[in-house]
């Protein structure tokens, strides 16, 4: 009794073995870690990413790290144990992340970094913005608005994520662009929003309570937008502060109809998670893809947020 119970167990297990290794053969799996899913702009690029490995018959699945660095090497380190097809990374922290993305090369498993590009990283490709140079085009733009809009002269304070590689970068660019400008610009201070909305919030309010002369306002990413544009809104200031950053929310686009949300760098998000898939699915193939894949950007003002609507709807 006791053998012939055995023998149907091994006779399942390996059933099992078979449709698992049918399933296998049949579908790549490629891997998304991402940073949070608090973001629209992160669940954009999952959208994208979800579409483009349906479409390619792959099978995708999401690690979300909730804004730890040390949970993304976690995840590439038990990605490669898995042994999936592929892997896909928005990095939070681009140095201390290179030696997971090192060993998945070593195991032959391809990673493409998607927003935040890896120094000298191991990583097959590169899917998103150039972040200093949109920075310094979103800062060029605030120049340009200082300029004609604000006699030349604006006091400015900043809400970041200073855990953030990529937002630093738009800081640094946006700096650079305002600072060669010429114009009589003064920066207050920079407080971290930790890519969380409500952090944000707080430290924006609190930017905005230490200085009441501030004119303006830049946020480097989608939770520092939204905290800084409901700081904005809830100390009445709509009037007498301009507020420029980026990623679009509705609530950023009912400030750029009131006239007080300026101009905001808005980037194509479901676009690079199905570049970046796609860049997987042809390296499988045994195709090669480009080093760098761009993904432009667009500056949206009252001008042009029509085009941008239907995205929040």
């Amino acid at each position: 009794m006791r053998l012939s119970k055995y023998l149907a167990g091994c006779s399942a297990a390996a059933a099992l073995a078979l449709s698992l290794g049918s399933v296998s053969a049949l579908a790549d799996t490629f891997a998304l870690v991402t940073i949070n899913q608090q973001a629209l702009f992160f669940n954009q690029i999952n959208e994208g990413a979800e579409a483009a490995a349906k479409a390619a018959g792959a099978k995708l699945v999401i690690f979300n790290a909730n804004n730890v660095p040390s949970a993304q090497n976690d995840a590439i380190e038990n990605y490669i144990t898995q042994k999936v097809d592929g892997i896909i990374l928005i990095a939070i922290d681009v140095n201390g992340v290179k030696p997971a993305i090192t060993s998945a090369k070593k195991a032959g498993i391809p990673v493409i970094a998607i927003d935040a590009q890896i120094p000298d990283g191991d990583n097959v490709s590169f899917v998103g913005v150039d972040n200093l140079k949109a920075g310094e085009d979103i800062g060029k733009f605030y120049a340009d608005y200082v300029k004609s809009k604000l006699d030349g002269t604006a006091k400015i304070g900043v809400v970041g994520a200073l855990n953030s590689y990529i937002q630093n970068q738009r800081l640094d660019g946006f700096k650079k662009a305002v600072t060669a400008s010429g114009l009589k610009v003064t920066f207050l201070d920079t407080v971290d929003g930790q890519n969380v909305q409500d952090v944000a919030l707080s430290a924006a309010e609190n930017l905005m309570t230490a200085n009441s002369d501030m004119t303006t306002l830049y946020a480097t990413g989608e939770p520092a937008l939204l905290g800084t544009v409901s700081a904005v809104t809830s100390q009445g200031r709509t009037e007498g502060v301009k507020v420029f950053g980026w990623d679009l929310t509705k609530q950023a686009i009912e400030g750029i109809d009131q006239g007080w949300v300026t101009g905001v760098i808005q980037q194509d998000p479901a676009g690079e998670g199905k570049a970046a898939v796609e860049a997987l699915a042809k390296l499988k193939k045994g195709e090669k893809v480009e080093p760098i894949i761009n993904v432009p950007v667009t500056i949206v003002t009252k001008e042009n947020v029509d085009k941008f609507r239907g995205m929040f709807k």
